[in-house]
């Protein structure tokens, strides 16, 4: 079978066009010209029209270049090496260690078969109460964290991988600024979560089709360590920019564009690399959290739009804050009744206590007249806002809790929380 060819039938941006045989949707290619040898891969299929977009960009390619078909996808090593290390994209050391090439396994394949999936059961505790009380992130879920520039989306990515309580934090990077690939790499090393950490960086600078790898091999790495019975957490930044790079390729390709331009097929494209997010029978579990900015803060632009419409809930950052009002966590009922007894009764009262105190501030703006129930609104809702609220917080589960009493204590009587007695009676501070 031939899988050499010699004959570039077009070039357009970093897509070349060859007429081949016997060639798959994302099949690896070399090309060989004056330059050396550059990485391509199969990105569209046309009758016999083969489309392949090259890593390093198409600048030097010639018209008589020599491709050939190397006949399998993108492959990513696999081995307990990969921990504490730094990569590319596409899998190419970025730390100046050495290359890994044992246990190759393919990316991007399809997602677990649900018979092989179990229900949620196990909360992943972060030390960020603004989580654990009130949007307790659940093992194998899949979350976005919606956010717009300048929020500190990255900063809370990297507290939850020093604190989460998972056996492996894999983080895929889309993207990212230098200084934010710094930021991530020297946080960890610092704390000392480097060692159970594996990094898969794609920078602005880097090729945009590494960008679209990003998802697909840190997956593929979270899937083989979860089926040796890992607890693996991926953490994804940023997902606008995996939609962005699909744009742009979908542009050269001179696809019909969908809304604002982004392909037709963006929610299939989200969907393939959410619901790898998996909790095995028998094995251990994929859990996603992923920042998705959102231009002008705009929740029905189209990537944050498909996203909600695939994951289990969201968090909304905004003012350096997780949101109450907005962010959701749809599985927190399956684990928030096995922690503590009074875990729902602080999560409810104190969101109900906040909203009146949000009420109160806009009376206040407004130049009503405050009474004692305003004023201990405003209060309480200043302590939240400071003790609780603030993503520099950072105490266990059962202490947040226990602050939220003291809190609540501070500020009301207990009947005028609208807690039951019996609750109050087993948890109301005693004085």
């Amino acid at each position: 079978m031939r899988r050499i060819y010699n004959r570039v039938e077009r070039i357009a941006g970093n897509v070349i066009s060859v007429r081949a045989q016997n060639v798959s949707y994302r099949e690896l290619a070399q090309v060989a010209s004056g330059r050396g040898v550059s990485l391509t891969q199969v990105i569209r299929l046309q009758g016999d029209m083969v489309s392949l977009q090259v890593f390093e960009g198409a600048r030097g390619i010639a018209t008589n270049a020599e491709v050939r078909f190397l006949g399998h996808p993108m492959r990513t090593a696999f081995s307990s090496a990969l921990l504490g290390r730094v990569f590319t994209g596409s899998g190419a050391p970025r730390d100046r260690g050495p290359v890994l090439d044992e246990n190759l396994t393919d990316i991007g394949g399809p997602s677990v078969n649900p018979a092989k999936r179990i229900i949620p059961r196990r909360m992943i505790r972060t030390g960020i109460p603004m989580i654990d009380v009130f949007n307790t992130l659940v093992e194998s879920q899949k979350l976005p964290v919606f956010s717009v520039a300048g929020e500190p989306y990255n900063p809370l990515l990297a507290r939850i991988a020093m604190q989460a309580e998972v056996d492996i934090i894999i983080l895929g990077g889309m993207g990212l600024k230098h200084d934010d690939y710094l930021y991530f790499r020297d946080t960890l090393e610092e704390n000392g979560a480097l060692s159970r950490s594996i990094l898969f960086i794609h920078t602005a600078a880097d090729p945009t089709v590494e960008c679209l790898m990003v998802p697909d091999i840190s997956l593929a790495v979270a899937e083989r360590f979860a089926l040796q019975g890992k607890r693996v957490l991926v953490l994804l930044t940023d997902m606008t920019n995996f939609a962005d790079a699909l744009k742009e390729i979908a542009i050269t390709m001179e696809q019909i564009p969908s809304n604002r331009g982004y392909p037709g097929d963006l929610y299939s494209q989200l969907a393939a690399r959410y619901e790898k997010a998996v909790d095995f029978d028998g094995a251990g579990s994929i859990t996603t959290l992923a920042a998705t900015t959102m231009p002008g803060d705009d929740v029905t632009h189209p990537v944050p739009d498909n996203t909600g419409y695939i994951t289990e809930g969201q968090f909304y950052l905004r003012n350096g804050r997780i949101e109450p009002f907005g962010s959701l966590s749809r599985l927190k009922q399956l684990v928030n009744g096995k922690t503590r007894a009074d875990h729902r009764t602080i999560m409810n009262s104190m969101i109900q206590l906040y909203a009146s105190y949000r009420e109160s501030l806009e009376k206040m703006s407004m130049g009503f007249r405050m009474s004692d129930w305003d004023r201990k609104l405003i209060k309480y809702g200043e302590r939240f806002e400071k003790e609780m609220m603030d993503l520099n917080v950072n105490i266990p589960l059962e202490k947040a809790l226990d602050l939220g009493w003291i809190i609540m204590a501070d500020c009301f009587e207990p009947a005028e929380t609208g807690i039951p007695t019996r609750m109050i009676e087993q948890f109301w501070p005693k004085k």
